[in-house]
């Protein structure tokens, strides 16, 4: 879960505005049938979302919660609160209050309110290869050589004087521990560039208790000390982590400022503990690109 506000990821800390939960139900359980749906989708227009559940109960048509309040005016639409209500209200349901005959179940669905929701799709698992092409390796040489021509000659000048002057400040024993840390910067973010290079679409790397994660920075790396054990006692391990690429499929530019992260880790329980039908908050860890170093959009 996240906050997609723009405010939340400033000084939030290395979790983020984000939480993360575990639920593992069996195969046979009361939620979801046991044999998984067909490949094809069936003909015929999408079916509209829900707007109650299999027992009645009203959902809210915002967030798709449950909904104990209602409109005061149409008394069919259900809202989780007054919240949820006042943004539905502006957004359309306004106009079409009261609007619908008796029998007409479209109020009850949950409309696309994309300022408010992710979208929601299907992920694809596949395995990933173990060797890469050797075309899919960047040159960031070049990719920087094709960024400096661009720039205005004077500017250049200017900034490298202005560099060579701070450098100058600087004792030989700072400068080489500088040198040998951008190089390792450098080694970090392009290993990070030539994984993204391979699989451009891939949105998550799941590896529960194998390799760790791929990096982006060699900055704000957690300890071990830094992932606490789980309330069983048990100590968390990598299960996944999200790649950057998914920020493409969010649609948070609308917001006006976007959100942003390198990559999201996530550690779980290294027994799987708990049952069935519990939530259980696992741990996430939020790592940022280092300054000058962003992946192309």
């Amino acid at each position: 879960f996240a906050c997609r506000g723009p405010a939340c990821y400033r000084g939030s800390g290395p979790r983020g505005p984000f939480r993360v939960f575990r639920n593992q139900l069996p195969r046979r359980n009361d939620t979801y049938p046991e044999e998984p749906p067909p490949e094809e989708p069936p003909s015929g227009p999408a079916p509209a979302p829900p707007g109650r559940l299999s027992g009645g109960a009203a959902l809210c048509r915002v967030c798709g919660c449950p909904g104990p309040r209602c409109c005061g005016r149409c008394r069919r639409a259900a809202y989780c609160g007054p919240e949820h209500q006042a943004l539905d209200w502006r957004r359309g349901h306004r106009r079409s209050c009261g609007q619908h005959p008796a029998g007409d179940d479209s109020v009850d669905a949950i409309p696309e309110h994309n300022e408010f929701l992710f979208p929601e799709y299907e992920i694809l698992i596949e395995p990933e290869e173990p060797e890469f092409p050797n075309d899919s390796t960047i040159d960031s040489s070049d990719e920087q050589g094709a960024v400096d021509t661009s720039k205005d000659l004077k500017e250049q000048e200017e900034l490298g004087a202005t560099g060579s002057a701070a450098l100058q400040s600087l004792d030989e024993e700072t400068l080489e521990a500088l040198a040998k840390r951008e190089t390792e910067e450098d080694k970090i973010f392009q290993m990070f560039k030539e994984k993204v290079a391979a699989e451009p679409e891939q949105i998550i790397r799941y590896c529960r208790g194998g390799e760790g994660p791929v990096w982006v920075s060699g900055e704000n790396r957690p300890e071990e000390k830094d992932i606490p054990n789980c309330l069983c006692g048990a100590k968390r391990i990598f299960e996944f982590q999200i790649m950057p690429q998914l920020l493409n499929h969010l649609r948070v530019d609308s917001l006006g400022e976007s959100i942003d992260w390198g990559t999201l880790v996530v550690y779980t329980c290294a027994d799987n503990c708990g049952g069935a039908n519990e939530y259980l908050e696992e741990f996430i860890w939020k790592q940022d690109y280092s300054v000058g170093h962003v992946l192309p959009s």
